[in-house]
């Protein structure tokens, strides 16, 4: 069974997209992707920086945080201290690795983009250089506009970088700054009242360059 939505299948949140705009080149399930745990890091050490400076800045201490999308490494601020880091991801030991994590849940959310979390249950979310993968990002995306409580920030950062064949056609259509535009579109449909973008790394000469947009309900 195919994680792709049928070809030709319009997203009603966002009608103005291609029919195609969430289709996968790899169209095999997730879960055969991700079975292999990474232990790499997937963005330079000044993007990782850029990304723990912006966390130190936004998220608060003391929060109840979802870390969406995650891996064995969270790059969170390490004298950030912090009631509950909740990660989600595709990989069970990558997760597990995760140091910064006090709990943790496995879901494809191609398949089944509902969070099983409480609604208004957390003062804040982030997705790091993962938001390319997502084929219902409006769904997710109200669906952790749902668990947060109000005024509460979800980060999206993302670089330059992909895992192509599992990145959705559209982000892969469009050039790097365009993908601020198109996650803002993917906020407002979902619900998101406030919308920020941020240019955290230029990037160039070998190093990457990373971009944030953060909304709030």
């Amino acid at each position: 069974m195919s994680d792709t939505p049928a070809e030709g299948t319009v997203d009603p949140d966002l009608p103005e997209l291609s029919p195609n705009a969430f289709i996968k080149p790899d169209e095999t399930p997730d879960e055969a992707f991700y079975a292999v745990p990474r232990f790499v890091t997937h963005i330079d050490g000044g993007a990782i920086a850029a990304v723990t400076e912006l966390y130190r800045e936004i998220v608060p201490h003391d929060a109840q945080i979802l870390d969406l999308m995650s891996s064995w490494i969270s790059h969170l601020p390490p004298e950030g201290k912090y009631a509950q880091v909740i990660g989600h991801g595709m990989n069970a030991m990558e997760l597990k690795a995760n140091p910064r994590l006090t709990r943790s849940f496995v879901q494809n959310l191609n398949t089944n983009p509902l969070l099983p979390l409480e609604t208004q249950s957390l003062d804040a979310a982030m997705i790091c250089v993962s938001i390319q993968y997502l084929q219902k990002p409006v769904i997710v995306l109200r669906e952790v506009l749902r668990v947060l409580r109000p005024q509460a920030p979800l980060i999206i950062t993302f670089s330059n970088r992909c895992f192509p064949t599992k990145a959705v056609t559209v982000w892969q259509a469009l050039e790097d700054e365009a993908h601020l535009d198109l996650l803002a579109l993917y906020l407002q449909r979902a619900g998101f009242a406030s919308i920020e973008s941020r240019t955290l790394c230029k990037g160039g000469r070998g190093a990457d360059p990373l971009w944030a947009v953060i909304g709030r309900s």
